[in-house]
Order: structure tokens, then sequence, then C-alpha cells
């Protein structure tokens, strides 16, 4: 086989020749209604062989931010690639995105199922699909996520770690901080890893939400990640970022030690001191106020926007 000629590609038995473009619907599943629910898989495919990248977004349905970052990548045609093949996912969990839900209505967390199986639940389903139809043909994948429940995090890649070519990815796309943090059984990222799958899963914004800032980190940094791969069509260009991603080995959570109206008072981003006042924790009559301090000095990269918290909440996630 000449090596610039691109392989062959068929994605639930539909054939993706070189220079193709195709939206493919994969059905699993119905609602209750018995209306059919469709997922857009869209594969660009250049006459020049090279990788094939996957970006997928919305395996938690609430989770927007992501979704609109492949919508970008997609509008402005980024995923149309100089060499090699893009495969654009913009909603994995097409039932969560229906009704702003991070789970299926089988109430399972899709990233928690994985590699799924042919008759297990209908997540269970949704995930063997995803692992036997597309990945056996991808190099790459670029996730992207967004915090749940009020928590608002700042634009960072997630890695494992001791890993050198995933850092150098991660370098590469170089977003604000890079996490480094072990795969969790059950995930899209683990069965990846598993597979021989190189993975970045970006993390940004909260759910229910899209942020400009992050929905732009997240554009460029593909676009960085494609110029790399020589699939970046010439037409457009990236931007080098102002300032170097910051690594991050280990970190705390920060917890609401009482139940009240929370006051934060520190930027996402920002770099805190031991003892720094982050935020108050009052009652709405006007008699008590808790002050939150640092517990260590650190960066804050995910900040609870929630005006209500609880004992025990999660409000702020500082790095060691």
């Amino acid at each position: 086989m000449n090596l610039r000629e691109p392989k062959n590609i068929t994605i639930l038995k539909e054939p993706i020749l070189p220079g193709d473009s195709k939206t493919i619907n994969m059905e699993i599943a119905k609602l209750h209604t018995m209306t059919k629910l469709k997922i857009p898989i869209i594969v660009e495919r250049s006459k020049i062989n090279g990788p094939t990248v996957l970006f997928t977004a919305g395996l938690h349905g609430d989770e927007i931010n992501g979704i609109e970052i492949v919508r970008q990548l997609i509008v402005q045609k980024i995923n149309k690639p100089k060499t090699g093949t893009i495969i654009c996912i913009p909603v994995i969990n097409v039932f969560g995105f229906v009704n702003q839900s991070r789970e299926f209505p089988d109430k399972r967390d899709l990233n928690r199922v994985f590699p799924g199986s042919k008759t297990g639940s209908l997540a269970s389903r949704f995930a063997y699909n995803l692992l036997k139809e597309i990945i056996p043909h991808v190099d790459y994948v670029i996730d992207f996520h967004s915090g749940g429940a009020s928590r608002f995090n700042a634009p960072q890649i997630r890695i494992v770690p001791n890993n050198p070519e995933l850092k150098a990815l991660s370098d590469i796309f170089s977003t604000s901080f890079t996490m480094f943090s072990k795969n969790i059984p059950g995930t899209f990222r683990n069965s990846c890893n598993k597979l021989g799958v190189k993975m970045l899963l970006f993390e940004g914004g909260k759910s229910i939400d899209i942020n400009e800032t992050v929905t732009q980190e997240g554009v460029e940094g593909s676009k960085r990640i494609l110029h790399h791969l020589a699939m970046l069509n010439a037409k457009k260009k990236t931007i080098i970022p102002e300032k170097e991603t910051i690594y991050i080995e280990k970190s705390v959570w920060v917890r609401a030690k009482y139940s009240g109206m929370f006051h934060g008072y520190t930027k996402i981003g920002n770099y805190v001191t031991k003892g720094q006042l982050l935020g108050s924790i009052s009652d709405p009559y006007g008699k008590v106020e808790h002050k939150v301090k640092a517990p260590n000095s650190g960066y804050i990269f995910n900040v609870n926007d929630a005006p209500i918290v609880y004992q025990g909440d999660a409000i702020y996630h500082l790095s060691l």
C-alpha cells in the first residue's frame, strides 16, 4: 500500500472515501414517544494520508460549552483537514442534551459505563457502539467537558502522569492549566487509553452555560494540535498563547464548613497564599458570616458559582 494513500474508513456500514464529507447518523434507541434520536457523526476526509482526530463533546448532556467548541470547529471549517481525517461528534449524550441533564434516561453516567455492552443498559449500549464503530479508526481524541453543579473550571487539559507523549500534546494545546490525573475505570478516557488511542480531556466552564473565553481557548488549542499534526488548513492561523500552561500534580478541594449564602472574593485562575480570604458564607438575616480562607498557597482553578451552598459542598479547587 502507498504510504500516502488514505486508509479505508467504514462507520456503521457506511464507507467514507478519501476526500469525502459525510454526516452519518447513529441510531441506538428511541424516546418513550417513539421519536428517533440520532447522533450525527460528522466526517471530513482529505485525499492526502494522515492521522485521524476525533473531537467529542456532550458526553454529559448538560455540559454545553464543550458542544459549542466542537460546533465552532465545524462552523469555522477547522474540521476540514489538509491531511488525514477529522471526525466531530458535538453531542454524544443526545438524551441528556434534550433534557439538559448530565445522565442518560436510565440515570446512568455514560462516562462510568465504558467499554459498555452490546446488550446492556441504554448508556452501556451507547458506550459499546462508540468504541466499536468510531475508535478503531482514530489516532487522537480531544474530549470536551465542563464543570458540574455550578462549579466553573478554568480551561485545563487533564492527562495521566508520566506519559511524555500526552504531555507534549498538552503543551501544544497550551491552555491555562494542565492537570495530571489518573484514569478512572469506566471512563471514555480509560477505554481509549487501553485501545492505544491518545486522548486529551479538556475541562472548561460550567454546566448549562456557554463562556466565550472558554470556547476560544478550546478552539485555539484544537487548531494548534491540528497544526502540529500537519492537518490544519493553510488558511487557518494559530495563535501563540501569552502565558505558559501551569502544571498541577496535586490539588485539594476547599469545602463549605457551613450552609448559607456564598460570596466569593477571588477570581478563578488567581494565585492565592495560605490564609488568604477567599470568600464568606452568611445567613440571609445579617447575623452570621463565616470566612473561607485558603488552606495552602496555590492556584484557584475551580470556583463554585452557586449563590447558596450546603455544608460539605466543594467551593474551590486549589493546587498544592
